[in-house]
């Protein structure tokens, strides 16, 4: 029995309702509890889908909370799917609730719905739908649920040591038709130490930002100064806010002045999507009266190594290849007091570029700066080339089924569970044409589009097992 559309189509309800029902379940990273090692959320969701799978009567596997799996088959060989099911915050301004999985002419909205919610429940039911025909794979096929993806990796890590690399597969956690190349993605913080003893306005405290891989859209700043400043900072937000249009607001607290800077959410392999209210917030701070020089230092250092450059040309590392474009330079998140500000930058190098090269870049700009370099993680790119049989597998699949015969595959800033894999590659589920908002307000999958990627993977795995 052939995979079909009127195969699929039967599932339509179970595959929505199960969908709505994983994005309902708040799966952000929280407190490590014994055998919840990122939090009873992530913990839930991925029971929830083990118990979904044991239902449908596959044999699944929980390794300590950290992952999971499902196998469909026998044999050492094994086409992996690798999803991931913790999901960032859900941020500010959601014209439907983030976790309330609404549908709204035919969309279906939730943080995580396409990043990586939806793609999970269509590959467990690509995979029941070829259980039901009858399908008996010549390779195990193992569906992966992850659940640090956003986060660290601390997941794979400890799922690795239990079980072997499947050595090819791929990750529905991007776009159709496929990528074949990812950046490297590493995470630094940028420190600095500051004395405001000798200033009449104090920052007191500096936070923003949700995760390193997210376009910050709130930052604030806490003021503290003696009432005759309070004017002149007023006036001097007023004047910024006139000549850049920036969203920044000033209430008082007591007696310290509270400054609050709304930006627009995005993900971090895509910084120009969105609008950073952490760079808005710091060049503001830079011109406030009032402040003292060391903060002035700090504050005029980040002006002119980052600002609101989005590739790193300024702090030494504006690298760029043929393969997969310039390097991306995010600013996730910050904090600070009256004697420091720790900045976490999320950045995405070429495929090309040795790791090695970006650090000791930004290393020498910033030498006789006030900012200290810290490098807290690298994961090394990912590069299948377009020839490989499961590029050219995959890419005859999607083209079967969507008739797209002119889109080719493509190399992106983001990261996925692909580079885990011995040979991987990212497949969907976002179509060409639609709207990328992984990482953003108001996230939706259509409906449509969610049955139709269920039999996209169940045709690609029937192919590549």
């Amino acid at each position: 029995m052939q995979i079909t559309e009127k195969l699929i189509e039967n599932y339509r309800d179970q595959i929505i309702h199960h969908s709505q029902e994983l994005v309902k379940i708040k799966s952000v990273e929280d407190t490590s509890q014994p055998g919840m090692p990122f939090g009873e959320g992530i913990n839930k969701a991925l029971n929830y889908m083990l118990k979904l799978a044991e239902k449908m009567g596959f044999e699944t596997t929980n390794v300590e909370g950290y992952a999971g799996h499902v196998d469909f088959g026998q044999g050492d060989d094994i086409v992996a799917v690798l999803v991931h099911l913790d999901v960032v915050p859900e941020g500010a301004d959601w014209d439907y609730p983030p976790y309330g999985a609404e549908i709204h002419n035919g969309l279906l909205y939730g943080r995580g719905i396409i990043d990586d919610k939806g793609p999970a429940v269509a590959s467990l039911f690509a995979m029941k739908a070829l259980k039901d025909t009858g399908f008996v794979p010549d390779k195990k096929i193992r569906l992966i649920f992850g659940t640090d993806e956003e986060s660290g990796w601390k997941d794979l890590e400890m799922y690795f040591k239990k079980h072997p690399k499947p050595e090819i597969g791929f990750s529905p956690d991007a776009s159709f038709p496929l990528i074949h190349g990812e950046k490297g993605i590493q995470i630094v913080t940028l420190e600095s130490q500051w004395k405001q003893n000798e200033g009449n306005v104090l920052i007191k405290s500096l936070k923003g930002g949700n995760a390193p891989n997210m376009v910050p859209d709130y930052a604030e700043a806490v003021l503290s100064m003696n009432e005759d400043f309070k004017i002149a900072v007023v006036e001097s937000l007023r004047t910024y806010v006139s000549e850049t249009g920036y969203r920044i607001n000033v209430d008082q607290n007591d007696h310290d002045l509270v400054v609050t800077s709304k930006g627009i959410s995005a993900h971090g392999s895509t910084p120009e999507k969105g609008i950073n209210a952490i760079a808005q917030l710091l060049l503001f701070l830079r011109q406030c009266p009032g402040l003292g020089e060391s903060a002035k230092t700090v504050l005029e250092d980040y002006k002119k190594y980052i600002g609101m450059e989005l590739n790193g040309q300024s702090i030494g590392c504006g690298f760029e290849d043929e393969v997969s474009g310039k390097l991306i330079f995010n600013v996730g998140m910050v904090e600070g007091n009256e004697k420091h500000i720790t900045l976490t930058i999320n950045i995405r190098y070429p495929i090309t570029v040795e790791s090695e090269l970006v650090i000791r870049g930004i290393d020498r700009v910033l030498q006789s700066s006030s900012m200290h370099l810290t490098l807290v993680d690298d994961v090394a790119p990912l590069y299948v080339p377009k020839e490989d049989e499961l590029v050219k597998k995959l890419l005859q699949v999607y083209r079967e089924e969507t008739g797209d015969m002119t889109s080719e595959p493509i190399t992106i800033g983001g990261g996925t569970y692909a580079r885990a894999l011995g040979r991987g590659v990212a497949f969907g589920p976002l179509l060409p044409d639609r709207e990328a908002l992984a990482h953003q307000k108001n996230e939706y999958m259509s409906v449509d589009d969610l049955v139709l990627v269920t039999r996209i993977y169940a045709k690609a795995l029937q192919l590549l097992a």
